[in-house]
């Protein structure tokens, strides 16, 4: 088995891969538009704005594939209590990625060091999802 972490926007996803690639200098594998998909894959009339939604794509931010997508059927929620850890090798790649996402989004802990980590920080990036940034190292 396979557990893959999959995202969903209310019409940013786009916006969403844009950020997370500047922050996680993630790869794009590929992002299928609903207006490039079989419409018999659901049951709905698309407006032209959600046409233009992404209907799935794949990144990898590091080795682990995540997918994202636009969904539109059920209300998108911030949760905290499922969140994404990203492990960078440097400090300064670590303050690098949370200052990207920390706008517009809220910080939950700021960065500091701690007994497992010389650098790490949590924060509910401006789509709703809370991500766990951090070092291995602890000096």
């Amino acid at each position: 088995m396979i557990i893959t972490p999959t995202l969903h926007f209310g019409g940013k996803c786009e916006e969403a891969i844009a950020l997370y690639q500047k922050a996680f200098n993630c790869k794009v594998d590929f992002i299928l538009h609903y207006s490039d998909a079989n419409s018999q894959d659901w049951n709905m009339e698309l407006s032209e704005e959600q046409k233009n939604y992404v209907y799935h794509s794949e990144i990898h931010i590091g080795k682990q594939r995540i997918m994202m997508a636009d969904e539109f059927t059920v209300e998108n929620k911030a949760c905290t209590s499922l969140f994404l850890t990203v492990t960078f090798d440097t400090a300064r790649e670590v303050e690098q990625a949370f200052n990207l996402l920390k706008d517009g989004g809220i910080v939950i802990y700021p960065l500091r060091k701690t007994t497992y980590s010389s650098c790490m920080g949590s924060l509910i990036d401006k789509f709703g999802f809370r991500w766990g940034l951090m070092t291995e190292q602890n000096t």
